[in-house]
């Protein structure tokens, strides 16, 4: 299916009409894709980064705020019960990590950065967000992961084991959540043709010698923003008003689970 017509087919239903939505990292990327995709769906969106040196998406409501801190994330939770008066719907998109010759030479600092900005920020803001979700008995919260995590190198091995332990929280809280009505689901990317990701590959083949990821995935292509964009609207859809705690894989099958 051409990119064209997905996007016609996400723009016609209008589903997620009268719903508020809150995407961090929504300035590129994957990011930006979940944020249009949300607002042809009938969305009213909010989505930040630490500045908007991106392409904020028409439509989308913007605050500069670093999640990576717990004051970054106690701003952002107030952004948007003051601009939209809550949430129901949450996209943990913001993550990344440079990469390192080997386990032992990430810093002690590094480690926490990788865990700030991969894990303990959507514990954070869901610790703010979601009580209002329970309040209302009603909600989604959809955590990005990385399609990595079962296979982690020593070049990046701090960002696959933060977003390792994301998806542990994840299920954890699905738990948690579910008879309150909130639902609680993973989206777990595969390599995807973002200016991002090219550059982790560009850093992950200098570092091994070019050793990175070259092999083509089993569909014969690597994924589109919107490929992972339409598998978050699915989960935060009433199409998935019986699924939570589920890691929903987008990978073109390269690392079956």
């Amino acid at each position: 299916m051409s990119t064209a017509l997905r996007n016609e087919n996400a723009a016609g239903t209008r589903e997620l009409t009268g719903k508020r939505a809150l995407v961090t990292g929504g300035t590129r990327g994957i990011g930006a894709a979940v944020v249009r995709r949300l607002l042809d769906a009938g969305a009213d969106v909010l989505t930040t980064a630490r500045s908007a040196s991106g392409t904020v998406p028409e439509g989308a409501r913007f605050t500069a705020a670093d999640v990576r801190t717990r004051e970054g994330a106690q701003a952002l939770a107030e952004a948007v019960r003051e601009g939209m008066g809550g949430v129901d719907i949450v996209v943990h998109n913001a993550g990344g990590a440079a990469p390192h010759p080997g386990v032992l030479a990430v810093p002690d600092e590094e480690w926490q950065a990788a865990l700030d900005l991969n894990f303990l920020s959507a514990v954070r803001l869901d610790a703010l967000l979601a009580p209002g979700m329970r309040e209302r008995r009603a909600g989604a919260i959809v955590h990005v992961s990385s399609a990595v995590v079962p296979v982690p190198g020593p070049l990046f091995l701090h960002y696959t084991a933060a977003k390792a332990a994301l998806e542990n929280y994840s299920r954890g809280l699905a738990a948690e959540l579910a008879p309150d009505g909130v639902r609680v689901n993973t989206v777990t990317p595969g390599r995807t043709a973002t200016p991002g990701g090219e550059e982790t590959r560009r850093q992950w083949a200098a570092l091994s010698g070019g050793a990175g990821a070259t092999a083509t995935p089993p569909l014969g292509r690597e994924g589109l923003p919107d490929d992972i964009a339409h598998a978050v609207l699915y989960l935060v859809s009433d199409r998935a008003s019986w699924v939570t705690g589920t890691n929903l894989v987008v990978d073109g099958g390269e690392f079956p689970r």
